[in-house]
C-alpha cells in the first residue's frame, strides 16, 4: 500500500552524495526568539468563502462525464488550452518547452477533458512532489475531525523530540501553517549546499525527516513568521503519527481519506523510520487527485458523509496570521499561505497584489515542483490538475532569469490560468 524507501533511493542522482559531506548543520545563528506569549484559540465552525453547491452525482467509483457545451465550456478555447500546455518545443533530453504529463478538467461536478502524454495513463499514480503537502493537511483535518488532536495542541505533545525548550511552544496550526518559526532553508538546485530541504530528502536527513527538522533552532517565536517549509510539513505527519498511534498509522490516509473518496491509485511513500513523507512523496492519478479537490469545493463532505470538520475549508483558506507579520520580498508575492494551500488574496495594506489576477478570488491551489498543480475555482465549480514535468518556464510578473519571453514556448502559470478561466462562458 506504501511504497518502500528504496523507491526513492532509485531516484536520487548519484551526486547526491557528496553534499554528505558538504552540508554540514545549518542551525541558523539567530537570535533567542522571545519568550511565547497566550495566544488567541484558533476556531474553527465558519462557512467556506464561497457557495457550497448541492450534487447528486459522486465521482466514488468513477467521474461522471460531460461535453464541454454541456457545462459551458467553450470547445475552441479548450482547445487552444490543449494545445498549449502539450505544445512539443523540446524533446526528453533537452527538457526544454512546455512538458505535461497529464491534464484534467472538471467542471460543475464532471469529467469535461483528459489528455496524457509521455506513456502516462488515466491509471498512472503520478509523483505529486509538494502537492503531497495540501493532501497531508487535508489528512490533519480528517484526525481533527476524528478527535485525535486540535489545531491548539502542542505538537511536542505527540512527537517527544519537540519537547524542549522553544520548540515545545509548537502548535500543530503553526506547522500548518508554516509558522514554525525553525531556521530552515528551502533552496533546491540552486543551492543545494545550503538547502536543509535536500539534507533532509538526500543526505543526513533521509534516515529519520521528522527527527532531522526537530534538530533545528528556532530563529523566530513559533506562529510569528512565516516561511515555506518542508520540514513543517514532516513534523506535522509525525506529530499526526503519534495522535493516531502506531497500529493506526501506517494505513490511516488511506482509511481516513483516500478509501472514502475511492482514491484506488495513492501511493505514500515513507523514509527508514517509518514517517510519510508528507512533504513529497506522495503518488496518485489525475483523476483521484482531482477528488481531493472536489472534497474541498464540497466543504468537507463527501456523498452525505463529513470527512473534515465544520469550518475546515474556511480555517485552510485563511492567510497564515505570520504573513502579516513576515517581511514579503517580492519574489515571494505569488505565495498567499493558507493552512497547506495556496490562496489568490494578496495583501492591499503592504501593495501585494492577488498573485493570479485572472482568476477569481476565492481561488485556491496546491502546487509542487516543475509544474504540478491542482487549482480549485469555486466560483466556477471548476478544477483543473496539471501534472506537469517543466524545466523551463515563460516569463511572467516576477521575470526570473533564464525565462523564455515568448510564453507560447514555455510554461507560464499566469498565462496557463488566463487560459483556463476564458474557458468558461460567462
Amino acid at each position: 500500500m506504501i511504497d518502500s524507501h528504496a523507491c526513492r533511493r532509485r531516484r536520487v542522482v548519484a551526486a547526491a552524495a557528496a553534499l554528505a559531506l558538504l552540508t554540514a548543520p545549518l542551525l541558523a545563528c539567530a537570535p533567542a526568539p522571545s519568550p511565547a506569549q497566550e495566544r488567541a484559540p484558533t476556531a474553527l465552525g465558519a462557512s467556506p468563502p464561497f457557495a457550497v453547491k448541492q450534487r447528486d452525482l459522486w465521482p466514488t467509483e468513477i467521474w461522471p462525464a460531460a461535453t464541454p457545451e454541456e457545462v459551458g465550456i467553450d470547445p475552441a478555447a479548450l482547445a487552444r488550452l490543449s494545445d498549449y500546455l502539450f505544445a512539443r518545443h523540446g524533446d526528453d533530453q533537452d527538457r526544454k518547452g512546455q512538458r505535461t504529463n497529464a491534464f484534467l478538467l472538471i467542471k460543475d461536478g464532471r469529467l469535461v477533458y483528459e489528455r496524457y502524454a509521455r506513456g502516462t495513463t488515466p491509471d498512472t499514480p503520478l509523483l505529486t512532489w509538494s502537492v503531497s503537502k495540501s493532501l497531508a493537511g487535508t489528512l490533519v483535518g480528517a484526525a481533527v475531525h476524528a478527535g485525535h488532536l486540535a489545531l491548539d495542541d502542542r505538537a511536542a505533545a505527540y512527537y517527544p523530540p519537540l519537547d524542549r525548550e522553544g520548540h515545545r511552544e509548537l502548535r500543530i496550526t503553526d506547522l500548518l501553517r508554516m509558522s514554525s518559526g525553525l531556521a530552515w532553508n528551502e533552496a533546491y538546485e540552486a543551492s543545494p549546499v545550503f538547502s536543509s530541504v535536500m539534507a533532509m530528502l538526500y543526505t543526513r536527513g533521509h534516515a529519520d525527516m521528522p527527527r532531522f527538522v526537530a534538530e533545528h533552532d528556532l530563529a523566530h517565536t513559533p506562529g510569528t513568521h512565516w516561511s515555506y517549509s518542508s520540514g513543517d510539513t514532516n513534523l506535522l505527519l509525525a506529530a499526526l503519527r503519534g495522535a493516531v498511534g502506531e497500529a493506526a498509522y501506517p494505513s490511516y490516509p488511506w482509511t481516513a481519506l483516500f478509501e472514502p473518496l475511492g482514491m484506488t491509485s495513492a501511493r505514500w511513500e515513507r523514509d527508514l523510520a517509518g514517517n510519510l513523507v508528507g512533504s513529497s512523496y506522495l503518488y496518485a492519478s489525475a483523476r483521484d487527485l482531482a477528488k481531493w479537490a472536489f472534497l474541498l469545493l464540497n466543504d468537507g463532505v463527501w456523498d452525505g458523509r463529513r470527512l473534515l470538520p465544520a469550518g475546515w475549508v474556511a480555517y485552510s483558506l485563511t492567510m497564515a496570521p505570520a504573513y502579516y507579520t513576515t517581511e514579503i520580498p517580492p519574489a515571494l508575492h505569488e505565495d498567499n499561505p493558507g493552512a497547506q494551500l495556496y490562496l489568490n488574496l494578496g495583501d492591499p495594506a503592504r501593495q501585494i497584489p492577488p498573485p493570479w489576477p485572472a482568476a477569481p478570488s476565492d481561488t485556491f491551489a496546491a502546487q509542487g515542483h516543475w509544474g504540478k498543480s491542482i487549482f480549485v475555482f469555486p466560483s466556477l465549480d471548476m478544477i483543473a490538475v496539471r501534472m506537469g514535468d517543466d524545466r523551463e518556464y515563460g516569463c511572467g510578473p516576477a521575470m526570473k532569469p533564464g525565462c523564455v519571453a515568448d510564453r507560447e514556448r514555455a510554461f507560464t502559470k499566469t498565462y496557463y490560468l488566463e487560459l483556463l478561466t476564458g474557458l468558461v462562458q460567462r
